[in-house]
């Protein structure tokens, strides 16, 4: 039985052919694509194996925006989930990995200090449009997004996180059964350490994170604590003058409220790790990370991250009372009301052909975007040759 939600937005759907970003392989063992607002690539190659890329719209103009660039001797992953507009999504998207690249070739290597600095580098950019745009945009200042980059480079995985997106590795465990890990923290004010460090950081603040509407909120507007953007809960001059109630805070701010420094994990990849879901927070609002794992493990590569997608829809729907195949005949813009844009990156990791070292293709694939180009990861074919000639 439909929810009173379902009845109303049953008056709303339409024909949707227009929006309609198919996979390339339909008629597989999940059957034809026939969810218009899902864009997906269902196996694609990368230097250490496979992967397998999907999205879902639900917004009326899409906030999450994703990437993955694979190159001779790396993999890089960005999972880009925007809030309040997809200006600052779209930025770092068409950024952050340009300059992970132009600081990884001025220091010789790809490190922890180099995803930092690319972090920094990318928010300084977008504070810097915002400057120029809030005059005749102001709305510009209250855009931000969540920014989830994982890279593969020679054997060792760097994951650095802003937001609630998440990363979560599989692997085999002493009975050889496959474990879910999350490599990444939640910077989400639902967690209780995350707002015990809010209250530690603004110790003057007894309004730093407020209970509304039984979510708990900074400054009583937003779940997550850290971002690209937001401008206007970081500097003062970005402020929102009453006429955008949403975003007005009611005093201006001392200190930033929200952050931009990433969190940053390190691992040299091990024969028992076997892939990485890399997804924004609309897949893990459904599923676990070990039920997502389980999926990974016990089903084809071909078609995974669809998959995974289609599981936590389906649990979507359920809990709306639907099913799956009613949810995806709603038109975007009212899709939101069930569930977020989804984005879903796996990727496999077969150790030999990391033993092997045999260049992988030098591809760039944004999500939810027909065309593949050549990648940047070129430019670091310099460092290659010098780690060799050291070798």
């Amino acid at each position: 039985m439909f929810s009173w939600l379902g009845r109303i937005a049953m008056a709303c759907w339409r024909p949707v052919s227009q929006y309609a970003r198919m996979s390339k392989d339909e008629g597989d063992s999940l059957g034809s694509v026939d969810d218009t607002l899902l864009w997906c690539r269902d196996l694609e190659k990368h230097s250490y194996g496979e992967f397998s890329f999907t999205v879902v719209q639900a917004n009326e103009v899409i906030e999450d925006h994703s990437q993955v660039e694979t190159g001779s001797s790396g993999t890089f992953v960005g999972v880009y989930d925007g809030h309040g507009g997809p200006e600052a999504s779209r930025f770092i998207s068409d950024h952050i990995f340009l300059h992970l690249m132009r600081i990884a070739r001025e220091n010789g290597t790809i490190s922890e200090d180099v995803l930092r600095s690319a972090f920094s580098a990318t928010e300084d950019g977008f504070l810097s449009l915002v400057r120029r745009s809030c005059g005749i945009k102001p709305l510009i200042a209250s855009t931000g997004s969540c920014c989830l980059v994982g890279i593969i480079w020679k054997g060792t995985l760097y994951v650095a996180n802003l937001g609630d997106s998440r990363a979560v590795i599989g692997y085999l465990g002493r009975s050889k059964k496959i474990i879910a890990e999350q490599l990444t923290e939640d910077h989400n004010a639902s967690m209780d350490e995350v707002r015990q460090e809010l209250r530690s950081l603004h110790p003057d603040d007894s309004h730093i994170v407020v209970m509304k509407h039984g979510v708990w909120r900074i400054k009583g507007i937003i779940q997550v604590s850290r971002s690209i953007g937001d401008a206007y809960l970081k500097r003062p001059e970005f402020s929102l003058d009453p006429s955008f109630p949403r975003f007005h805070l009611p005093e201006p701010i001392r200190r930033p409220v929200l952050r931009s420094d990433p969190s940053i994990y390190t691992r040299v990849l091990c024969p028992n790790d076997k892939f990485l879901i890399f997804a924004s927070d609309g897949l893990w609002e459904h599923l676990t990370n070990q039920e997502a794992v389980q999926i990974v493990h016990n089903n084809p590569r071909a078609g995974i991250a669809r998959r995974l997608l289609k599981s936590a829809l389906s649990e979507a729907a359920r809990k709306r009372e639907m099913r799956y195949d009613d949810l995806k005949k709603f038109d975007k813009g009212v899709r939101r009301f069930f569930h977020d844009d989804v984005t879903v990156v796996v990727i496999f990791i077969d150790h030999d052909l990391m033993e092997k070292k045999i260049p992988g293709p030098e591809l760039s694939l944004r999500g939810f975007i027909d065309t593949i180009g050549p990648s940047n990861f070129s430019i670091l074919k310099g460092i290659d040759a010098v780690a060799k000639s050291v070798d």
